[in-house]
């Protein structure tokens, strides 16, 4: 039987051409059938609770949690992107830490979605999230975010994947999308791991590439020694690499995701090979190196503490979001002549609100914005209270830019409102805002913004 089985020929799928998603062409549709399908399509993101519903182990360290909306509706979002996640670290009735991690599912399967999270022993966020985060529980979210994705409609849909690394979550749901769509297809990706035994979802790649011919799957170790039966690639990310599991790359939309250092390699390499800037798309896990030292240099000034920390923020790009120290909460007892004061309090006395306290300090006085220095040219000012300066600015330049330029220290990682971590309030003024998850509702209602992606409406006072 089984001889019969493996001397059967087989004949490769008849396809229409091209690969179109699911919701394509409900977005253009007007009839009323068509109309009951709009919960699919990714409009826009939304703020909503989720419940995890399973984990699943992979390899590398790292772990899959599945999750449904916990309003019964399903999750529309393009393969590629990603949602902010609230994770309540530091406890309940504390801010949450924001985190984004890429979905790792396919949206052609909307009522459950997946994010695959790698363990940083040393981080904040993700040995919580392994170690608490289980069926049943319950976070906030904000999605789906990310220009990072494939097409809506693609007639050739021939593409290159690149991943190292954690950044396999975004391709493992380009993959998984392309293999549960019909319409003809050219994959190739190639997957670059530390160590032969930690390549995350190694075994459902190697099923996919068995069973549907549109996809091949290739792995590298990079710069390590092979292990003995390796039969996959070693070495870093080459342009002989490159010809060798794609040598039409220049014919190719290409789709990366990792650390900075490994992008920047596939940046070069692939203009040499040929491929146009225009097919080339990137996620970066994080900013690029000069922003961490600039990071680090506003923490080492901040607190004095903050050294070590920042040593440990500068040594790599993939470890900044994990190593980020929580707030500190800072609590100091009063006193009265006795000693501390008891937890109790002190007995309640009228008081007149016209007699000022013996004890009240006197408050600090607002500095005057006009008593500032003005730099930059432009139809508006920005008037940063903290640095003690005024920033002429172009209303169609981005605030984060002008205030850099000027000298005002605003801490910042993506620049394309992801990170949340230029985050600061404006005390008057209106903006126009275009994030990408890095900031929630109840934060913008509070009068915070993002810089990296805003522009000045009107004159602002900001509190930086």
């Amino acid at each position: 039987m089984i001889e019969l089985l493996t001397e059967t020929a087989t004949q490769e799928p008849q396809r229409i051409r091209g690969l179109e998603m699911p919701w394509n062409r409900v977005m253009g549709s007007t009839e009323g059938p068509a109309s009951a399908a709009r919960a699919l399509g990714p409009w826009h993101p939304q703020e909503f609770m989720a419940e995890c519903v399973e984990t699943v182990p992979e390899a590398g360290g790292m772990m899959t949690f599945v999750f449904r909306r916990c309003d019964g509706a399903p999750l529309a979002f393009r393969p590629g992107q990603y949602v902010n996640v609230a994770f309540p670290v530091n406890g309940e009735d504390q801010d949450p830490a924001d985190r984004s991690y890429s979905l790792s599912s396919s949206p052609t399967q909307p009522w459950t979605f997946d994010i695959t999270v790698k363990c940083d022993p040393t981080g904040l966020v993700s040995p919580w999230v392994h170690e608490n985060v289980k069926p049943g529980t319950v976070l906030e979210m904000l999605g789906p975010v990310g220009a990072f994705h494939l097409p809506d409609a693609d007639r050739r849909a021939r593409y290159l994947l690149l991943a190292a690394g954690a950044g396999i979550t975004p391709i493992m749901s380009m993959v998984r999308t392309i293999h549960s769509l019909p319409g003809q297809a050219d994959v190739v990706v190639l997957y670059h791991g530390a160590e032969a035994g930690g390549f995350a979802f190694h075994k459902e790649l190697a099923y996919i590439a068995s069973v549907d011919s549109r996809i091949k799957v290739f792995y590298s170790l990079g710069d390590r020694s092979k292990p003995e039966g390796w039969e996959g690639l070693s070495g870093r990310l080459t342009a002989a690499m490159l010809d060798e599991v794609a040598p039409d790359a220049n014919g190719r939309q290409v789709y990366a995701c990792g650390p900075e250092g490994y992008l920047n390699t596939a940046t070069e390499l692939l203009q040499k090979v040929g491929v146009d800037d225009t097919s080339i798309y990137m996620e970066f896990f994080s900013g690029d190196r000069q922003t961490l030292l600039e990071y680090q240099a506003e923490l080492a000034l901040a607190v004095d503490i903050a050294e070590e920390i920042a040593e440990e923020i500068a040594d790599s790009a993939e470890d900044y979001y994990e190593s980020q120290p929580a707030a500190f909460g800072l609590y100091e007892p009063g006193y009265d002549a006795e000693g501390t004061l008891k937890a109790t309090g002190l007995p309640l006395e009228t008081v007149d609100p016209d007699t000022p306290s013996p004890d009240a300090r006197p408050e600090a006085a607002t500095p005057d914005a006009s008593s500032f220095d003005t730099v930059g040219t432009g139809s508006l000012t920005l008037s940063f209270m903290r640095t003690g300066i005024n920033v002429r600015i172009d209303p169609a330049e981005h605030i984060l830019e002008a205030a850099q330029r000027a000298g005002v220290r605003i801490g910042a990682n993506c620049k394309e409102g992801m990170c949340g971590s230029c985050k600061v309030v404006k005390l008057s003024g209106d903006v126009e805002m275009n994030h990408q998850g890095g900031i929630r509702a109840r934060e913008i209602a509070a009068g915070k913004f993002l810089p990296c992606c805003s522009t000045a409406k009107t004159d602002m006072v900001i509190d930086a």
